[in-house]
């Protein structure tokens, strides 16, 4: 009897493997979770910022008696940058470390995501305002000790455990959740640039939800930003740390950022930004995009699309143009240079289904409100 051949290995696509979403996400105190935290670990690194450690240093002391965890405390001040990095991997190596637990804003979850992913440990994400959707993503930016953007690194997986307190968010300025309404609501207006004409399941699911997402902001940002604490509130809180980065991990690298990033990545190397939060430079970014969609491209629907958000900024106070920025005062020679830098080979503008010169984002990056509808800025 001939013995049959095996058949050939499937062939797939992509091989790369799906980095969609946390193994797990709780909703709840984060003190609450020493079981939880405990299945990956004994031997937390506690990556985050000093007024964040205030915070939480009641917690970690009851979590440690309680589960028998041995913490250490690392700052990952300056930034999110080599020099960080270099001194938080000698502090798992002196600490033994087995997990490494993230708590705070982006950089504060990005640099403990970059070091658990350069580490191979499991890493926990404790977002403390509702700013980003960095808890979630599979995904960390590194910047320079003074600030200014350098490059992403895409990791392995998400974290292993997200843990969103409500307590902890709403603990934190409004500007927090407010700047993380202009980061989320930037990923209908570049996931749909993006995306291009990907047809694949997850592509177009994620831009679906994106736009699903920004008609909920809309929707329920006002309300949300009045009433903290609420059950709108926390629709909203959902929507920028998990709701935006499901929509991420879904769309993957059909779903990147566009120019609204990319024109964040370009101010943060004015000095002068960096009182500024992501959310804001990316929200004035969005308007940036639209603006050379229509000057460039004479895309007339993004005419309308601008105009909606300048009444909604407004609305909320996200930033409209420089001045709201703080950049009333910067020079031609300063905006050239973010020109330049927006502009590099590498940057996220050329997603654009259109090429950009420095001279074109120059035109855009000061005309995102015009004469016509400078009556919408708040006065």
């Amino acid at each position: 009897m001939t013995k049959k051949a095996n058949p050939p290995p499937l062939s797939f696509s992509s091989p790369l493997p799906l980095t969609i979403a946390p193994a797990l996400v709780i909703r709840g105190s984060f003190w609450k979770q020493g079981a939880e935290i405990h299945r990956l670990g004994q031997r937390p690194l506690v990556i985050t910022g000093r007024q964040t450690l205030s915070v939480l240093g009641p917690s970690l002391h009851k979590l440690a008696q309680e589960h028998g965890f041995c913490f250490a405390q690392a700052n990952y001040h300056p930034d999110c940058c080599q020099t960080s990095l270099q001194t938080l991997h000698a502090a798992v190596a002196a600490h033994q470390a087995d997990l490494i637990l993230g708590a705070g804003g982006g950089k504060a979850l990005d640099t403990a995501k970059l070091i658990a992913h350069q580490n191979q440990l499991p890493v926990v994400t404790v977002p403390t305002s509702g700013a980003t959707c960095a808890a979630w993503t599979a995904l960390a930016n590194v910047y320079s000790e003074s600030g200014a953007f350098q490059y992403d690194v895409a990791l392995a997986r998400c974290p292993e455990l997200l843990i969103l307190d409500y307590d902890l968010v709403q603990a934190a300025p409004t500007r927090t959740l407010v700047a993380g309404i202009g980061d989320a609501i930037a990923k209908w207006y570049e996931s749909s640039v993006s995306s291009g004409h990907a047809s694949d399941t997850f592509t177009v699911s994620a831009v679906q939800q994106a736009r699903v997402l920004r008609d909920l902001l809309f929707q329920k940002s006002v309300e949300a930003i009045q009433s903290p604490g609420s059950p709108r509130w926390r629709e909203v809180v959902d929507a920028t740390v998990l709701l935006a980065g499901m929509i991420g991990g879904a769309g993957g690298a059909n779903c990147r950022t566009v120019a609204a990033h990319a024109v964040h990545n370009g101010l943060t190397h004015l000095p002068q930004t960096h009182s500024l939060l992501h959310g804001e430079k990316v929200a004035y970014g969005i308007l940036v995009q639209l603006r050379l969609e229509e000057l460039v491209a004479g895309n007339q629907l993004a005419i309308t699309a601008r105009q909606q958000l300048l009444k909604f900024y407004k609305d909320i106070s996200l930033p409209t143009g420089l001045e709201d920025l703080g950049l009333q005062d910067i020079t031609l020679a300063e905006l050239h240079q973010v020109a330049e830098i927006t502009c590099q080979p590498n940057s996220d503008i050329h997603r654009l289904p259109f090429a950009v010169s420095p001279e074109a984002l120059m035109a855009a990056l000061v005309s995102t409100v015009s004469v016509a509808e400078s009556s919408l800025k708040a006065p």
